[in-house]
Protein backbone atom coordinates (compact mmCIF):
# COMPACT_ATOMS: atom_id res chain seq x y z
CA UNK A 1 0.00 0.00 0.00
CA UNK A 2 1.53 3.29 -1.37
CA UNK A 3 1.14 6.16 1.24
CA UNK A 4 0.60 9.70 0.44
CA UNK A 5 2.57 12.61 1.43
CA UNK A 6 1.93 16.03 1.78
CA UNK A 7 3.82 18.86 -0.07
CA UNK A 8 5.01 20.11 3.29
CA UNK A 9 5.89 16.36 4.50
CA UNK A 10 7.84 16.34 0.95
CA UNK A 11 9.92 19.58 1.82
CA UNK A 12 10.84 19.18 5.45
CA UNK A 13 11.69 15.64 4.38
CA UNK A 14 14.56 17.71 1.32
CA UNK A 15 15.36 19.79 4.19
CA UNK A 16 16.34 17.44 6.50
CA UNK A 17 18.76 15.35 3.89
CA UNK A 18 20.63 18.79 2.36
CA UNK A 19 23.35 19.04 5.60
CA UNK A 20 24.17 15.46 4.92
CA UNK A 21 24.30 15.81 1.32
CA UNK A 22 25.92 18.91 0.54
CA UNK A 23 27.73 19.30 3.88
CA UNK A 24 26.21 22.89 4.20
CA UNK A 25 23.38 23.67 6.77
CA UNK A 26 19.96 25.04 5.80
CA UNK A 27 21.06 28.53 7.15
CA UNK A 28 24.41 28.54 5.29
CA UNK A 29 22.27 28.00 1.85
CA UNK A 30 19.68 30.32 3.04
CA UNK A 31 22.46 32.87 3.19
CA UNK A 32 24.14 32.49 -0.38
CA UNK A 33 20.85 33.02 -1.87
CA UNK A 34 20.59 36.56 0.11
CA UNK A 35 24.13 37.04 -1.93
CA UNK A 36 22.72 35.93 -4.96
CA UNK A 37 21.71 37.85 -8.05
CA UNK A 38 18.37 38.85 -7.47
CA UNK A 39 15.44 36.86 -9.39
CA UNK A 40 12.21 37.01 -8.49
CA UNK A 41 11.09 34.03 -9.91
CA UNK A 42 11.84 30.75 -7.88
CA UNK A 43 12.94 28.78 -10.76
CA UNK A 44 15.28 30.86 -11.73
CA UNK A 45 16.72 30.65 -8.24
CA UNK A 46 16.67 26.77 -8.43
CA UNK A 47 18.44 26.75 -11.53
CA UNK A 48 21.47 29.01 -10.09
CA UNK A 49 21.59 26.82 -7.58
CA UNK A 50 21.95 23.76 -9.65
CA UNK A 51 24.16 25.63 -12.32
CA UNK A 52 26.64 26.98 -9.75
CA UNK A 53 26.75 24.32 -6.43
CA UNK A 54 26.19 21.29 -9.17
CA UNK A 55 22.75 20.46 -6.86
CA UNK A 56 20.04 18.05 -7.42
CA UNK A 57 16.88 19.91 -8.94
CA UNK A 58 15.29 18.55 -5.53
CA UNK A 59 17.49 19.87 -3.49
CA UNK A 60 17.82 23.19 -5.00
CA UNK A 61 14.31 23.81 -5.37
CA UNK A 62 13.60 23.17 -1.36
CA UNK A 63 16.56 25.85 -0.38
CA UNK A 64 14.62 28.05 -3.18
CA UNK A 65 11.29 27.47 -1.71
CA UNK A 66 12.85 27.88 2.18
CA UNK A 67 14.38 30.78 0.90
CA UNK A 68 10.94 32.65 0.08
CA UNK A 69 8.99 30.97 2.68
CA UNK A 70 11.29 32.74 5.33
CA UNK A 71 11.68 36.20 3.52
CA UNK A 72 7.74 36.12 2.98
CA UNK A 73 7.12 35.32 6.68
CA UNK A 74 10.25 38.09 7.10
CA UNK A 75 12.56 36.37 8.52
CA UNK A 76 15.91 35.39 6.40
Amino acid sequence: MSQLFSQEEIHRNLLSRIPRCTGRDISDWLRTLADAPASPRLEDRVGWLRREYHLAYGHAKAIAREYELRRSAGAH
